[in-house]
């Protein structure tokens, strides 16, 4: 990241693949990515990119998960709720949403991603209902809230399924000048 002009950047990605160069190595075009802070870019699963607060003037750069990251979850729990066979009990198949999910909203944790855990929140509880339904063809729903939500929505078993909704988000403290530098100050 830069503050200038894209000439600026375009000149200052010529001299970086100069000084990788003499080291044998080079900068890949398909990822080298030069743009506006605006238009945002995605790294590393997250999508950086700078947006005016909500009522007010004022601009700041917003990480948030990548809709490419979402959608890669999205076919992980999909792919889980079709592995586990419907003739299994419903604790093996939690189990497993469980620990793919939990992860993934440890690692999204600290950007704002609340409305994308709403979200993915959703379709996990429709997913797993789906397989209930097909574990349960002839019973109806409100058997099926009895026996596995307790009357309640959620389902459970032994264990509960982890609810990305109800993880809260942190935000990177910025530390500015609080971070030590093994530079000597001139």
């Amino acid at each position: 990241m830069i503050k200038g002009s894209r000439a600026d950047a375009e000149a200052l990605r010529d001299e970086i693949a100069g000084v990788l160069a003499t080291m044998g190595l080079r900068l890949s075009e398909a990822k080298t990515l030069i743009t506006h802070i605006d238009e945002g870019m995605d790294f590393l699963g997250w999508r950086i990119q700078r947006h005016r607060k909500r009522g007010t003037n004022r601009h700041y750069i917003y990480t948030y998960p990548a809709k490419k990251s979402l959608k890669a979850v999205m076919a992980k729990v999909k792919t889980l709720c079709r592995q586990v066979e419907v003739n299994q009990p419903l604790d093996d198949l939690i189990r497993r949403l469980n620990q793919a999910v939990r992860g993934w909203c440890a690692y999204f944790r600290p950007g704002v991603s609340s409305a994308t855990f709403a979200y993915l929140s959703h379709y996990l509880w429709q997913t797993v209902w789906r397989w209930l339904r097909r574990k349960h063809r002839r019973s109806t729903w409100k058997e099926l809230r009895r026996r596995y939500c307790d009357g309640g929505w959620w389902p459970h078993g032994q264990r509960e399924l982890f609810d990305p909704e109800k993880l809260s988000t942190t935000r990177y403290l910025y530390r500015g000048a609080n971070i030590p530098t093994p530079w000597p100050a001139t």
